[in-house]
């Protein structure tokens, strides 16, 4: 199951309204993995969700030394894919950091997201999380 930002920050927000379930899903998946794009847009949404900045990039450290999920560190060639994947596709409001995950989702044939971000269910995955 891929990590989405808007998965982590209900992990990370008691006050998010799909944290229940995220904390379900997330206890049940065999395999967790995000990248590093994601972990930088949860600090940025916690932050502007008035989460304090401490306590989010705790959360991102913790989740870093945990070694219960696999953070893939975004090179060139995944970030050019992603790029093209969204010039491809000039017609969705897509973000970077999704056109990245949606890249390493399909490369890995996984399908579904902890995320409440309806982009994934465009881009054709699973998304776990009611927004």
């Amino acid at each position: 199951m891929l990590l989405d930002s808007s998965g982590l920050l209900s992990l990370l927000d008691a006050r998010e309204r799909s944290r229940a379930d995220a904390i379900s899903f997330y206890r049940a998946a065999v395999r967790r993995s995000t990248h590093n794009y994601v972990l930088a847009e949860v600090v940025a949404l916690a932050v502007a969700r008035h989460v304090p900045k401490a306590k989010s990039l705790e959360f991102v450290s913790r989740l870093l030394a945990s070694g219960g999920v696999e953070v893939v560190w975004v090179d060139e060639v995944l970030h050019q894919e992603a790029m093209a994947l969204l010039q491809a596709r000039l017609d969705k409001s897509w973000s970077l950091c999704d056109a990245v995950s949606f890249v390493l989702v399909q490369r890995r044939g996984e399908l579904e997201a902890l995320t409440t971000d309806h982009h994934f269910e465009q881009a054709g995955f699973v998304r776990l999380l009611v927004a």
